[in-house]
């Protein structure tokens, strides 16, 4: 058989194909729809403060807390939005207000707030964030990292309408 020449099973598989992709979303990877928001993770909340300043980086450094931001359904980068962030870190407790902070979102929606190295509190070493903006859903989240050596962690939001 030569190459380039296309079979019946070919024909039908891209017949197939073309009628099936639009229905499942499957067109491009950048398509979303249907995203669905991200949960509420128990404990996520553990120490919140409200309305924690916004800053360009929480004590000495060291560690960095990035991601995403996007909306529901067609999953758009959401800009502008406040993350505040908080964690048991090298310098201070995760109920200290001088480990609290928050940032915006870029064009992007992406997210990175430097802070101090992460450390294993309740044997766990594990972040806070929360979106708390209020034109979206409150979220609050308690990602637990794989390593305590770790010196990033990244977390994806996807919001919807409050």
């Amino acid at each position: 058989m030569t190459k380039g020449l296309i079979t019946r099973r070919h024909a039908v598989a891209l017949g197939t194909a073309a009628f099936v992709a639009p229905a499942t979303g499957l067109l491009s990877p950048a398509q979303a729809a249907g995203l669905a928001p991200t949960p509420t993770m128990r404990g996520g909340a553990n120490n919140y403060r409200p309305k924690a300043p916004i800053v360009d980086r929480i004590g000495g450094g060291g560690f960095w807390m990035a991601g995403t931001v996007r909306r529901t359904g067609d999953g758009a980068p959401l800009a502008g939005q406040r993350i505040q962030v908080w964690a048991h870190t090298t310098e201070g407790h995760e109920r200290d207000a001088h480990s609290h902070g928050a940032t915006l979102t870029d064009a992007d929606g992406v997210f990175r707030l430097e802070m101090p190295q992460i450390v294993p509190a309740f044997g766990q070493a594990h972040g806070h964030l929360a979106y708390d903006s209020g034109e979206f859903k409150t979220v609050f989240l308690r990602p637990v990292m794989a390593s305590p050596n770790d010196t990033t962690l990244h977390v994806d939001f996807v919001l919807e309408p409050a």
